[in-house]
């Protein structure tokens, strides 16, 4: 055992112990007041570098999740009888041989990519996933790998990948130095940033503003963020991809253009980019040409500024041009790698320069029914159901997912889950009974966050300042009770066993080590940090703010940039034909297209069931213009009808001028309808999944990722 194994609380504990939310993006550190064992407060902890003392309501709720009755705590196995499904626990060891057996069974009968899985987004969240998921993951030999990163960011990661030589290489607002911060089709207010790591940022919005700085947002609805701003105009969904590409053309004609001297391609940029006006970018997007050509020149102005996209440009039919138009205008505007600018955060543990994350591949292999790329050892999310259901060689027959809902949070959840009850065999890595893990025929309730050590892998390696924490379990785990790297271990074993390769001593070992001797090895040569920096220091270590690091880490072979890429701008031609369709077929008035929203107390698909996090006002509805209200004869606070092509919803309405005229907004994932299905009491939370209406067939081309944002409906009253 090394120096950061240290010793849980012990039994009745009264007294305060340092922890960490590990439940989104903003990794916020924090007290835990404890008495008797139980906790009795959580607040933030001021002395963290990164947070400094902000909480979000979710942190809070962790000790809900700890002490939920419904949080399972030993497998259990569904059984089927005349009367409906029972959930019978199992233990451990039983329950493992059983998972091994089924899965290693369908590989030896039907190969590997009989088996399928997909892996949730709580799975970054975790060391154990970060340390052991791989070895798990390698072990089912399957090509059919899915996960929440293609219903979410794999722009970002192409890209990055495409003009930094790694998918992790995805350089950062630097938010406490900027002047000027562009924001389209993000919420941090909401999210606490993403893929950008920025705890408490309603505070810096506050310190930009006393810095006489400003912030700017581009979004289809007047989010939170959009309502602090000093400016924000309406974009309709979709057509954000011309609306950057006309930025950066008023950039490259007007002569503002500063790229760094490793910056290679920008005569081609300029050719390709020159269709794209600020005129033709209005008329399709509804933001005005002047405030296209102002932001333009405020971006590549002489005060520090930077352009941020997130989810809204993402997951969308153009995602992957968007993030490329992003970088684009960052690397032109004199601002990169420089102080207040797009930056590279320099984590303790460096996951990129080390190679543990892998620099990123793409269409080495392809899905069987629709013939789509993998990228990164992934397929897209959205062609999970199809290569459930069709039959053929490789059809997958056995699933296993860890730590998601995919039923509520990818495209037409409702087929998906049709899908699931056809399996032969699934099993789930979860500890709760939701709308994906009730299908499974065996689910193993890995530890919660506070029975668990944490250090954030990935998320030290997105903030907006250089720091690194580390937090060990709060709680002993239970004897009855497994962390996930456990889990991924005792199944990764098996498996090779019952195939007859046993695992090799290297990946037995490493199977075997404590993710604390792991991350204690990584920082002990990672030359940032030391393991005992970190326990001297459990609020968290400063390491300083961003600062240039440019070129020497760059991934790329030759430590240059290229901006025109042949995978990216290939693209553009596909945009040119919808730009030109859409100029000669303008949009009819009473076209609808729907975009999801979130909140800071839901955490994606989960944490619906605590009263903690939803109780107050309800949030469920769908958010539509009073004159499009109207225009239907639709009474403010009705019941609707909204219909896609994948399937139809009922839900209530609201009337809300903050959102753009033809757009209308479900929240993603939301809802929990499962009486009679929890092990305890039944959880049932009013609203309705948005993926019960979004398209699989709606994919950006480039990366797959689904486009969630700008689906097609009709709403009607009840």
């Amino acid at each position: 055992m090394g120096v950061l194994s240290q010793p849980p609380v012990p039994l009745g504990f009264t007294g305060t112990r340092h922890g960490v939310c590990n439940l989104c993006e903003a990794i916020c550190g924090l007290e835990l007041t404890l008495e008797d064992g139980e906790v009795t407060g959580i607040r933030g902890n001021p002395a963290d570098p990164l947070s400094r003392g902000y909480i979000c309501p979710k942190g809070v709720s962790l000790a809900d999740v700890y002490a939920d009755p419904d949080r399972l705590r030993r497998p259990v196995r569904r059984v089927q009888g005349p009367d409906g499904d029972t959930w019978v626990e199992m233990g451990w060891d039983e329950a493992l041989d059983l998972v091994a057996d089924r899965l290693a069974a369908t590989i030896s009968a039907q190969g590997g990519n009989a088996v399928g899985i997909y892996l949730g987004n709580p799975n970054a969240h975790s060391l154990g996933f970060g340390t052991h998921g791989a070895g798990f993951v390698r072990s089912l030999r399957t090509q059919n790998r899915f996960s929440a990163s293609t219903v979410d960011q794999v722009p970002h990661q192409l890209v990055a990948w495409q003009l930094f030589g790694h998918q992790l290489m995805i350089p950062i607002p630097d938010l406490d130095r900027t002047q000027l911060f562009v924001v389209i089709g993000a919420n941090p207010m909401a999210s606490n940033g993403s893929l950008m790591t920025v705890p408490d940022f309603p505070q810096r919005v506050r310190d930009l503003k006393a810095r006489e700085g400003r912030m700017v947002v581009i979004d289809p609805r007047r989010t939170e963020t959009a309502k602090v701003a000093d400016e924000h105009h309406f974009v309709r969904p979709g057509t954000d991809a011309p609306v950057l590409l006309a930025m950066l053309q008023v950039l490259l004609t007007e002569g503002l253009a500063r790229p760094p001297a490793y910056v290679d391609g920008l005569d081609r940029l300029a050719e390709l980019v020159a269709p794209f006006s600020p005129e033709r970018a209005a008329a399709v997007s509804g933001v005005d040409a002047e405030v296209i050509r102002e932001l333009a020149r405020a971006v590549a102005g002489e005060e520090p500024a930077v352009v941020y996209g997130r989810m809204g440009v993402s997951t969308q039919g153009f995602g992957t041009l968007c993030q490329w138009a992003i970088h684009c205008l960052n690397l032109l505007s004199g601002h990169f790698d420089s102080p207040g600018g797009s930056m590279f955060t320099e984590p303790a543990v460096d996951t990129v320069g080390r190679r543990i994350a892998g620099p990123g591949r793409h269409d080495r292999w392809r899905s069987r029914v629709r013939d789509v790329p993998e990228f990164a050892g992934e397929l897209p999310a959205s062609v999970m159901a199809e290569e459930i259901r069709e039959p053929g060689e490789g059809q997958v027959q056995a699933m296993v997912t860890v730590a998601g809902n995919p039923v509520l949070s990818t495209p037409d959840g409702r087929g998906l889950a049709d899908a699931f009850d056809s399996l032969d065999f699934m099993v789930a890595v979860d500890f709760y009974l939701n709308e994906t893990t009730r299908h499974a025929d065996v689910v193993l309730p890995p530890t919660s966050a506070l029975e668990r050590d944490q250090y954030d892998l990935v998320f030290h390696g997105f903030a907006v300042r250089n720091t690194a924490r580390w937090t060990p379990a709060v709680f002993a785990r239970g004897d009855d009770q497994r962390h996930d790297w456990e889990i991924f271990g005792g199944l990764a074993t098996r498996i090779a066993d019952r195939l007859g390769e046993p695992l090799g001593d290297d990946a037995a070992a490493q199977l075997a080590a404590a993710p604390a001797d792991l991350v204690e090895l990584l920082l002990d040569t990672g030359g940032r940090t030391t393991a005992a920096d970190l326990v001297e220091h459990p609020e968290g270590v400063d390491l300083g703010p961003l600062a240039p690091t440019m070129p020497a880490r760059l991934q790329t072979a030759d430590q240059r940039v290229d901006v025109v890429p042949a995978l990216l701008v290939d693209d553009l031609e596909r945009l040119r034909g919808w730009l030109d369709d859409a100029e000669a077929t303008p949009r009819a008035d009473d076209e609808l297209v729907l975009i999801g929203r979130r909140h800071q107390r839901d955490c994606n698909s989960w944490l619906h069931n605590t009263t903690r996090l939803t109780k107050g006002r309800a949030r469920h509805h769908l958010l539509m213009h009073p004159d499009d209200l109207a225009a239907r004869g639709i009474a403010d606070g009705g019941t609707v009808v909204v219909s896609s092509r994948v399937g139809s919803v009922e839900v209530a309405v609201a009337g809300a001028d903050d959102m753009m005229r033809g757009v209308v907004s479900l929240p993603h994932g939301y809802g929990h309808q499962l009486p009679g299905v929890r092990l305890g009491h039944a959880s049932t939370v009013e609203g309705v999944s948005i993926n019960d209406l979004t398209d699989p067939d709606l994919l950006d081309a480039v990366s797959g990722n689904a486009a969630l944002n700008g689906v097609p409906v009709t709403v009607a009253a009840v």
